[in-house]
């Protein structure tokens, strides 16, 4: 016996059986449409041995489909009834393929996952936690490679901006900082339930293999820089600097232009303005 998707009377019945009315807080709105769901197998480009980090899985649409694909998947689940459920439908729809399933009820945001090593991460992310959920996995999950995640269209735009884009900001330079982005479709609202009503875009990654350096200082230097988007850097990084004449300083030894703004720079533009820093106590 193979693997069976689950469609809309699939979804439907399983929520009503479990009492699950999905809300606004958790942003809930499950796929239950099987060519979406192996849409975004195929898109997120996965190996043979790729264990599969999914954050979110709901009733376990996009879960089926992964574990169709022959990956081993850890899903993490907030939602406790939604976590218990998990693996009876696993066991149901896939039963050859139920060994291959990890479920930690939790958080993303906290949960320890140093225990699974996952590799990939594929996920249908709420949108109102996208963005934190995505950089709190690179910077805490060393074994990533890769991902693809579908979020909000208006989320996808600012993850894959590049700078000069009216949407580039924090969330651009602090996943360029991790990895190499790109859009890699859009998916109706027609595919959920409920129906949200908003767009949805899928963001593709690969994890950088260099090491960029001094992460904390350089995101410090972005957040002060999108802090004020109208300013330019060396009044928006004066208090970072300890000054308006001390952030000149910074920007020109850098070799930035301290009349741009934070919009116009590259995560290594960032770094390089990080770096010219002097330590605490020193001068001159």
């Amino acid at each position: 016996m193979g693997v069976t998707l689950l469609g809309p009377a699939e979804v439907r019945r399983l929520a009503e059986r479990l009492g699950i009315r999905p809300t606004k807080q958790l942003g809930q709105n499950f796929v239950h449409d099987p060519n979406t769901v192996r849409r975004i197998v195929r898109a997120a480009e996965l190996a043979a041995d790729d264990v599969v980090l999914e954050v979110g899985p709901g009733l376990g649409s996009l879960t089926l489909a992964l574990l169709e694909a022959g990956n081993a998947v850890c899903a993490v689940e907030i939602d406790p009834p939604l976590a218990a459920a998990l693996p009876e439908t696993v066991a149901q729809f896939a039963p050859e393929r139920a060994d291959r399933l990890t479920v930690v009820a939790g958080d993303a945001l906290r949960v320890d996952l140093s225990a699974v090593k996952p590799t990939a991460l594929v996920a249908n992310l709420p949108y109102n936690v996208a963005v934190p959920v995505v950089l709190h996995l690179l910077a805490t999950v060393p074994t990533l490679r890769r991902g693809l995640v579908m979020v909000q269209k208006e989320v996808a735009d600012r993850l894959t901006a590049g700078p000069g884009s009216r949407v580039y900001g924090v969330p651009s330079v602090k996943l360029a900082w991790y990895a190499t982005a790109r859009q890699a479709g859009k998916v109706p609202a027609s595919v959920f339930w409920p129906v949200p009503n908003v767009e949805s875009g899928l963001v593709a990654f690969t994890v950088n293999d260099t090491d960029k350096g001094d992460r904390t200082g350089t995101f410090a230097v972005v957040d002060a820089a999108f802090a004020q988007r109208r300013k330019t850097l060396r009044a928006a990084l004066a208090g970072w600097a300890g000054g308006a004449a001390e952030a000149e300083r910074i920007l020109r030894a850098a070799g930035v232009d301290p009349g741009l703004r934070g919009e116009q720079l590259t995560v290594d533009d960032f770094m390089r303005i990080a770096s010219q820093r002097r330590p605490a106590g020193t001068s001159g």
